[in-house]
């Protein structure tokens, strides 16, 4: 059995990888903050898919916390074949309205993070000439829309240039860009979401088979969804000084700065 550690596993996309990685028979190692989640998840994914899951508690805005989790990933003993970085978050308010401790915090888990547990589990892949990473960036990676989208836009950037450079090594690496996903973000980010239009939410278990579909298949970055492929179409047109106006309007209507 293959073993895939997930961060930010007790909720929303995270948990979705979980589940459906469980039903398909991987051993997991879970991260995220909450110790008593962790242990119920991992409580739950053991008894009803008879997978091992091995609970990992670490908090990602610190250096203690990566630590922990590049040390797991690097255990040669025990391997890790497929790791998701999904662990993230976002921050309410326009640029200079968040603070800038909140805002290099942000920096930390979407970059930092993905930078040095990407480089701990690839190591170990390439050697054994095999393994999958798949990082979670974002649709807003596309638009011109505040740290949030910088960030993620560096994560969809840095997968990229990565599966490049391992092409051949038997290494995949993907970075997935969803849109909005009915998740515990925003309650956490203090957004309300009764002004998102249904038609822009998607599911979580469903948009995880067509990520880990997009994996199988060899691509470097995944767009689950046929909505918002066509949104992304439109971006790819429109004038940048236009869509700089609109994803600012919108951005501060229905998503994190």
């Amino acid at each position: 059995m293959t073993t895939a550690l997930i961060t930010g596993s007790t909720a929303g996309i995270g948990a979705a990888f979980a589940r459906r990685l469980a039903a398909d028979g991987h051993n997991l190692v879970l991260v995220a903050r909450d110790t008593k989640r962790l242990r119920e998840q991992a409580t739950e994914l053991h008894d009803r898919h008879g997978i091992e899951a091995e609970v990992l508690t670490a908090d990602l805005a610190t250096d203690d916390g990566i630590d922990a989790v590049a040390g797991r990933l690097g255990d040669r003993r025990d391997p890790v074949d497929l790791l998701i970085n999904n662990a993230g978050f976002g921050n309410k308010g326009r640029f200079l309205d968040v603070s800038m401790t909140d805002e290099l915090k942000m920096l930390k888990v979407h970059c930092e993070t993905v930078l040095r547990l990407t480089a701990a589990a690839t190591e170990g892949m390439r050697e054994r000439g095999r393994g999958g990473v798949v990082n979670v960036a974002s649709v807003a990676a596309f638009v011109p829309r505040g740290t949030y989208g910088a960030s993620k836009a560096w994560v969809v950037q840095f997968t990229q240039g990565a599966a490049r450079d391992l092409a051949g090594s038997g290494v995949r690496l993907m970075a997935l860009c969803p849109g909005f996903v009915r998740t515990e973000f925003h309650d956490r980010a203090g957004m309300g979401t009764d002004n998102i239009p249904g038609w822009m939410w998607l599911d979580a278990d469903k948009l995880v088979a067509a990520a880990l579909n997009d994996l199988a298949r060899g691509k470097s970055l995944s767009v689950p969804d046929p909505r918002y492929k066509a949104l992304m179409g439109l971006v790819k047109v429109t004038p940048r000084g236009l869509l700089g106006g609109v994803t600012s309007k919108t951005g501060r209507k229905y998503g994190p700065q």
